[in-house]
Protein backbone atom coordinates (compact mmCIF):
# COMPACT_ATOMS: atom_id res chain seq x y z
CA UNK A 1 0.00 0.00 0.00
CA UNK A 2 1.07 3.60 -0.88
CA UNK A 3 0.97 6.38 1.71
CA UNK A 4 0.09 8.81 -0.92
CA UNK A 5 -2.00 6.85 -2.48
CA UNK A 6 -3.88 4.46 0.14
CA UNK A 7 -5.35 1.29 -1.25
CA UNK A 8 -2.95 1.05 -4.14
CA UNK A 9 0.19 -1.30 -4.71
CA UNK A 10 3.35 0.49 -5.73
CA UNK A 11 5.74 -1.21 -7.39
CA UNK A 12 9.05 0.85 -7.77
CA UNK A 13 10.81 0.30 -11.30
CA UNK A 14 14.28 1.89 -12.96
CA UNK A 15 13.49 2.19 -16.70
CA UNK A 16 17.23 1.20 -18.56
CA UNK A 17 19.29 2.43 -20.89
CA UNK A 18 18.20 -0.71 -23.47
CA UNK A 19 14.65 0.38 -23.34
CA UNK A 20 14.88 3.66 -25.04
CA UNK A 21 14.05 3.84 -28.73
CA UNK A 22 15.64 5.33 -31.83
CA UNK A 23 13.43 8.24 -30.90
CA UNK A 24 15.47 8.94 -27.51
CA UNK A 25 12.10 7.83 -25.25
CA UNK A 26 11.22 5.06 -23.73
CA UNK A 27 9.61 2.62 -26.31
CA UNK A 28 5.71 1.73 -25.68
CA UNK A 29 6.24 -1.70 -26.00
CA UNK A 30 8.59 -1.76 -22.97
CA UNK A 31 5.94 0.35 -20.74
CA UNK A 32 3.51 -2.36 -21.46
CA UNK A 33 6.46 -5.03 -19.93
CA UNK A 34 6.36 -2.10 -16.73
CA UNK A 35 3.09 -2.94 -16.30
CA UNK A 36 3.15 -6.66 -16.40
CA UNK A 37 5.83 -6.42 -13.91
CA UNK A 38 3.72 -4.40 -11.39
CA UNK A 39 0.78 -7.01 -12.11
CA UNK A 40 3.61 -10.27 -11.13
CA UNK A 41 4.48 -8.15 -8.33
CA UNK A 42 0.92 -7.64 -6.83
CA UNK A 43 -0.67 -11.48 -7.39
CA UNK A 44 2.97 -13.06 -7.12
CA UNK A 45 5.14 -11.30 -4.70
CA UNK A 46 3.09 -9.44 -2.55
CA UNK A 47 3.60 -10.54 1.21
CA UNK A 48 -0.06 -11.31 1.67
CA UNK A 49 -0.36 -13.77 -1.79
CA UNK A 50 2.87 -15.11 -1.03
CA UNK A 51 2.15 -16.13 2.70
CA UNK A 52 -1.45 -17.70 2.27
CA UNK A 53 -0.23 -18.97 -1.05
CA UNK A 54 -3.07 -17.19 -3.34
CA UNK A 55 -2.57 -18.13 -7.18
CA UNK A 56 -0.96 -21.13 -6.71
CA UNK A 57 -1.87 -22.06 -10.44
CA UNK A 58 -0.95 -18.73 -11.39
CA UNK A 59 -3.09 -16.10 -13.39
CA UNK A 60 -3.46 -15.16 -17.05
CA UNK A 61 -3.50 -11.77 -18.70
CA UNK A 62 -6.81 -11.53 -20.67
CA UNK A 63 -6.62 -8.26 -21.99
CA UNK A 64 -4.80 -4.62 -22.12
CA UNK A 65 -5.99 -1.76 -22.72
CA UNK A 66 -4.21 1.49 -22.98
CA UNK A 67 -3.41 5.10 -23.04
CA UNK A 68 -0.51 6.58 -23.87
CA UNK A 69 -0.36 10.02 -22.27
CA UNK A 70 3.11 11.38 -22.03
CA UNK A 71 6.68 10.54 -23.40
CA UNK A 72 8.74 8.78 -20.83
CA UNK A 73 12.45 9.17 -20.99
CA UNK A 74 15.24 7.35 -19.24
CA UNK A 75 16.13 8.94 -15.93
CA UNK A 76 18.16 7.45 -12.49
CA UNK A 77 14.87 7.79 -10.35
CA UNK A 78 12.36 5.11 -11.16
CA UNK A 79 9.05 5.08 -12.37
CA UNK A 80 6.02 3.72 -9.47
CA UNK A 81 3.90 1.51 -11.11
CA UNK A 82 0.09 2.46 -9.38
CA UNK A 83 -2.18 -0.86 -9.14
CA UNK A 84 -5.58 -0.52 -7.96
CA UNK A 85 -8.57 -3.29 -8.54
CA UNK A 86 -11.45 -1.63 -10.32
CA UNK A 87 -13.65 -4.74 -10.03
CA UNK A 88 -13.79 -8.25 -9.56
CA UNK A 89 -15.51 -10.69 -12.01
CA UNK A 90 -16.26 -14.58 -11.04
CA UNK A 91 -12.93 -15.38 -12.11
CA UNK A 92 -11.53 -12.42 -13.03
CA UNK A 93 -9.81 -8.53 -11.73
CA UNK A 94 -10.03 -5.81 -13.71
CA UNK A 95 -6.75 -4.13 -12.70
CA UNK A 96 -6.23 -0.03 -13.31
CA UNK A 97 -2.62 1.00 -14.07
CA UNK A 98 -0.78 3.96 -14.08
CA UNK A 99 2.67 4.53 -14.76
CA UNK A 100 4.39 7.54 -13.67
CA UNK A 101 6.80 9.74 -11.70
CA UNK A 102 4.95 12.17 -9.65
CA UNK A 103 3.53 14.56 -10.64
CA UNK A 104 3.51 12.98 -14.56
CA UNK A 105 1.72 10.27 -15.17
CA UNK A 106 2.89 8.80 -18.36
CA UNK A 107 0.45 6.03 -19.33
CA UNK A 108 -2.78 4.56 -17.83
CA UNK A 109 -3.65 0.88 -18.65
CA UNK A 110 -6.75 -1.42 -17.67
CA UNK A 111 -5.36 -4.73 -17.48
CA UNK A 112 -8.07 -7.91 -17.24
CA UNK A 113 -6.18 -10.76 -15.05
CA UNK A 114 -7.79 -14.35 -14.94
CA UNK A 115 -7.15 -16.88 -12.28
CA UNK A 116 -6.10 -20.09 -13.97
CA UNK A 117 -6.42 -23.62 -13.22
CA UNK A 118 -3.35 -25.68 -13.35
CA UNK A 119 -4.97 -29.13 -14.62
CA UNK A 120 -6.98 -27.24 -17.55
CA UNK A 121 -4.80 -24.50 -18.26
CA UNK A 122 -8.45 -22.24 -18.19
CA UNK A 123 -10.04 -20.12 -16.03
CA UNK A 124 -11.20 -20.78 -12.68
CA UNK A 125 -13.28 -19.03 -9.62
CA UNK A 126 -11.44 -17.05 -7.41
CA UNK A 127 -11.34 -18.20 -4.12
CA UNK A 128 -12.15 -16.46 -0.59
CA UNK A 129 -9.14 -15.50 0.30
CA UNK A 130 -8.09 -14.52 -3.27
CA UNK A 131 -11.35 -12.51 -3.47
CA UNK A 132 -10.67 -10.73 -0.17
CA UNK A 133 -6.95 -9.70 -0.84
CA UNK A 134 -7.76 -8.25 -4.45
CA UNK A 135 -10.67 -6.47 -2.63
CA UNK A 136 -7.81 -4.59 -0.26
CA UNK A 137 -6.71 -2.79 -3.16
CA UNK A 138 -10.18 -1.71 -4.43
CA UNK A 139 -11.75 1.52 -3.68
CA UNK A 140 -13.67 1.41 -0.52
CA UNK A 141 -17.46 1.94 -1.83
CA UNK A 142 -16.89 -1.43 -3.63
CA UNK A 143 -14.76 -3.52 -1.19
CA UNK A 144 -18.09 -5.00 0.71
CA UNK A 145 -19.68 -6.28 -2.51
CA UNK A 146 -16.49 -7.89 -3.98
CA UNK A 147 -15.79 -10.16 -0.64
CA UNK A 148 -19.31 -11.61 -0.84
CA UNK A 149 -18.40 -12.24 -4.62
CA UNK A 150 -22.35 -9.99 -5.57
CA UNK A 151 -20.51 -7.87 -7.98
CA UNK A 152 -21.25 -9.18 -11.53
CA UNK A 153 -20.00 -8.47 -14.61
CA UNK A 154 -21.78 -9.08 -17.68
CA UNK A 155 -21.39 -11.81 -19.39
CA UNK A 156 -18.77 -13.49 -16.68
CA UNK A 157 -20.44 -16.44 -16.46
CA UNK A 158 -18.86 -19.91 -17.91
CA UNK A 159 -19.16 -21.01 -21.48
CA UNK A 160 -19.87 -24.15 -22.50
CA UNK A 161 -16.13 -24.93 -22.79
CA UNK A 162 -14.99 -23.79 -19.46
CA UNK A 163 -13.74 -20.38 -20.57
CA UNK A 164 -14.89 -17.05 -19.11
CA UNK A 165 -16.08 -14.08 -20.46
CA UNK A 166 -13.93 -11.57 -18.51
CA UNK A 167 -12.69 -10.48 -21.28
CA UNK A 168 -15.36 -8.45 -21.91
CA UNK A 169 -18.93 -8.68 -22.97
CA UNK A 170 -18.43 -7.25 -26.35
CA UNK A 171 -16.89 -10.47 -27.10
CA UNK A 172 -19.32 -12.91 -26.34
CA UNK A 173 -22.62 -13.34 -28.24
CA UNK A 174 -25.82 -15.38 -27.03
CA UNK A 175 -27.01 -18.00 -29.63
CA UNK A 176 -30.01 -20.50 -29.16
CA UNK A 177 -29.70 -23.56 -29.99
CA UNK A 178 -32.53 -26.73 -29.26
CA UNK A 179 -34.19 -24.18 -26.78
CA UNK A 180 -30.99 -23.47 -24.84
CA UNK A 181 -29.16 -20.16 -24.92
CA UNK A 182 -24.96 -20.73 -24.29
CA UNK A 183 -22.63 -17.97 -25.02
CA UNK A 184 -19.71 -18.19 -26.91
CA UNK A 185 -17.03 -15.84 -27.98
CA UNK A 186 -16.80 -13.76 -31.51
CA UNK A 187 -13.51 -13.61 -33.68
CA UNK A 188 -12.24 -10.30 -33.71
CA UNK A 189 -10.60 -9.28 -36.81
CA UNK A 190 -7.52 -6.75 -37.74
CA UNK A 191 -8.70 -3.80 -39.49
CA UNK A 192 -6.64 -0.95 -40.56
CA UNK A 193 -7.62 2.94 -38.85
CA UNK A 194 -8.82 5.10 -41.27
CA UNK A 195 -7.63 8.65 -40.97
Amino acid sequence: MSALHPGAHVLACPTRWSDVDENGHINNARLVGYVQEGIHDLFRHHATAVRESLFPSGFIIARHEIDYLEQLHHRPEPLSVRLSVARLGRSSAHIDVNVCREPTVFMRARTVVVARDRESGRSRKLGENERRFLSGFMPESLRGDAVAGAVAVAGAGMTGEGESAAVGPSHWVSARAGGAVFARRTRRRCRASVA
